[in-house]
C-alpha cells in the first residue's frame, strides 16, 4: 500500500492549537490500520503525518477529517512517498 505524508504548518496561536491536539492524537490512534504516526517540527510550528492509503483520493479524505484541519489550526501538503532506501517501512 502507498504512503503518504501529511506536512502542516500551524496558522493559529498556541493555545487554540493546542485545544485541538487531543482530538488530533485520537484521530490518528484510530488509524492504526493505516499504521499513521503523527509529530511536530521542534523549531516551528507544524509538522507531519504520515500513513499508508489505498489511494491519493483515500488519503485526501483521511487528511480532511483531522481535527487539525476539520479546526483550521494548519495549512498543509499531501503527498506520496516513495521510498528509495533504508529498511522498508
Amino acid at each position: 500500500m502507498p504512503w503518504y505524508i501529511k506536512i502542516e504548518r500551524g496558522i493559529v496561536d498556541k493555545t487554540t492549537f493546542d485545544r485541538h491536539v487531543p482530538a488530533h492524537l485520537a484521530y490518528v490512534k484510530n488509524l492504526e490500520s493505516h499504521q499513521a504516526k503523527t509529530g511536530y517540527w521542534r523549531e516551528s510550528a507544524g509538522g507531519m503525518l504520515i500513513f499508508e492509503a489505498q489511494s491519493y483520493e483515500e488519503a485526501k479524505k483521511i487528511v480532511e477529517q483531522d481535527p487539525l484541519i476539520l479546526n483550521h489550526c494548519v495549512e498543509y501538503e499531501l503527498h506520496e512517498w516513495v521510498q528509495v532506501g533504508g529498511a522498508p517501512l
